[in-house]
């Protein structure tokens, strides 16, 4: 992940964010000389598993691979999941 390079009003926010225990105030900030890094202690591998997922639909990239994906479902008009060769796999185990 990288660092998010922020001001003093963006710090601000971030920690308002923090202190109402929104997962937004999660990740890794730059300010001036400091790396503030803020993250769940000791997260089970589910949570943070579903944090990743959750990052990478939302970003429109493949939740395995992390590559972009470009292809859109036709019937919802919205980004698949996955790209087009782990979407290919998926088809070959099912035929």
């Amino acid at each position: 992940m990288e660092p998010t390079t922020v001001s003093i009003k963006q710090l601000q926010k971030i920690v308002d964010d923090f202190k109402q225990g929104l997962e937004s105030a999660i990740g890794i900030y730059l300010y001036k000389d400091l790396r503030i890094q803020i993250s769940k202690y000791k997260a089970s591998g589910a949570e943070r598993f579903a944090r990743l997922y959750r990052n990478r639909r939302e970003k429109g990239l493949c939740v395995i691979c992390a590559q972009k994906v470009s292809d859109k479902n036709p019937r919802t008009g919205k980004l698949y999941r996955l790209c087009k060769e782990h979407r290919e796999k998926i088809d070959r185990k099912s035929s």
